[in-house]
């Protein structure tokens, strides 16, 4: 098999679509080994990531990768990282806070909370759309469905969850995991103070399960409270910033969404297209062999880490046509960015809602905009999973 050329893994992070390219090209399915570390295999293309989503012959259980641990010591029992009956039973516990009926009530907060944040940044000439806007919204808004108090919403709080994830240099992996657990404690214990005027949130509601039923575990309890604050604030943001990055390199496009004739079916269908063109989760989470798993040609072994490559997916020109053209108005966009099968992101709706409100008042209340910098001098988190940047700046011309 042919390896790719050092250039393209060069920039993987910056921008991976060329390496995603050659994979989808020449090796579609594509082992990374390692001395000392289980195979990586690397799937690239849409129907395969797609059929491989659904399939029952991978496991969310790290515990199969003899050594692999996924996350933060001690936080990883949670839903992402369970198989039916256990998954089923975790995503039972949190699926109500995120029924599209529910979210929708949100409509109004999150409105009057984007206002409040461009309201800060109006009169400047230039701003971060990541550190001022994107970041403090998704983060409250998560916040707001969990029922993390007021004192714990603010920047100190998100860089601590976002540590554990993508740490930035220097930073001691585990002062962040011991700085992670007092928080989750501090938490789960407010709520327990309060017994059963603990609130009607999110976090409230899983703490009584597990105390008065005993249908989740303590260890379960704290990991999907880590679980549920650290991918309802960064999958959302990542959309918010990948999605006005995308724009503003595409002014025809911004164009198109903000006409008079636009109306909230195209904000629609554009949010759908920049989940689609780069997406906020690049490769989907663990999954590993429970079986050997023969694709094109090649034997995945049992036991080997399978990485479902959602970014290459999405941009597969054998699926999408014109997959690299970023189209406000792209009809029908069967992506994968929020998964699909049993593992659909639980949070799609409040995604999806929290993206058609803050990218169009972004560009009403802000624009015309243009980046700061050239897009390739644009930092990048280098996180595994998750694909978003650490700060978009922007000017207002």
């Amino acid at each position: 098999m042919p390896s790719p050329p050092p250039d393209l893994l060069a920039v993987r992070v910056q921008d991976p679509y060329p390496y995603f390219a050659w994979l989808r090209r020449h090796a579609p399915a594509h082992p990374d080994r390692r001395t000392g570390r289980p195979t990586v295999w690397q799937i690239s293309r849409y129907d395969d990531v797609r059929a491989l989503l659904t399939d029952g012959r991978l496991s969310k259980d790290p515990g199969r990768v003899p050594g692999y641990v996924a996350g933060p010591a001690g936080l990883n029992r949670h839903l992402v990282h369970a198989d039916p009956p256990d998954h089923t039973r975790l995503r039972t516990l949190v699926n109500s806070a995120f029924v599209p009926r529910r979210i929708a009530q949100l409509e109004p907060f999150i409105t009057d909370t984007a206002h409040e944040l461009l309201d800060r940044v109006e009169g400047h000439t230039h701003a971060d759309v990541m550190g001022d806007f994107a970041a403090p919204l998704t983060f409250r808004m998560i916040c707001a469905i969990l029922g993390v108090p007021a004192e714990l919403d603010n920047a100190a709080t998100r860089d601590t969850l976002m540590a554990t994830i993508s740490p930035g240099p220097g930073l001691d992996p585990a002062r962040v995991e011991a700085e992670l657990h007092a928080l989750l404690d501090v938490l789960i214990a407010g709520k327990r103070a309060g017994g059963e005027q603990g609130g009607t949130d999110l976090l409230g509601a899983l703490v009584r399960a597990s105390d008065d039923s005993g249908v989740m575990s303590e260890e379960e309890l704290r990991s999907t409270a880590y679980l549920l604050l650290l991918v309802g604030h960064d999958t959302t943001m990542n959309l918010i910033g990948n999605g006005l990055h995308a724009l503003l390199r595409n002014p025809d496009q911004i164009a198109r969404l903000t006409a008079p004739q636009a109306g909230p079916g195209l904000v629609a269908t554009a949010v759908e297209e920049l989940l689609r063109y780069d997406s906020p989760v690049r490769d989907a989470t663990f999954r590993c062999a429970a079986e050997p798993i023969s694709l094109h040609g090649q034997l995945i072994g049992a036991g080997d880490i399978v990485s479902l490559l959602i970014g290459s997916a999405n941009r597969d020109e054998g699926h999408f046509a014109d997959a690299d053209r970023l189209d406000v108005g792209r009809t029908p966009n069967d992506h994968l960015a929020l998964g699909y099968g049993p593992h659909f992101c639980v949070g799609a709706a409040l995604a999806r809602l929290e993206g058609t409100i803050a990218i169009p008042l972004l560009l009403a209340r802000l624009g015309p905009l243009r980046l700061a910098k050239p897009s390739d001098e644009l930092p990048w988190r280098p996180a595994r999973v998750m694909r978003g940047l650490a700060a978009l700046p922007v000017v207002r011309d």
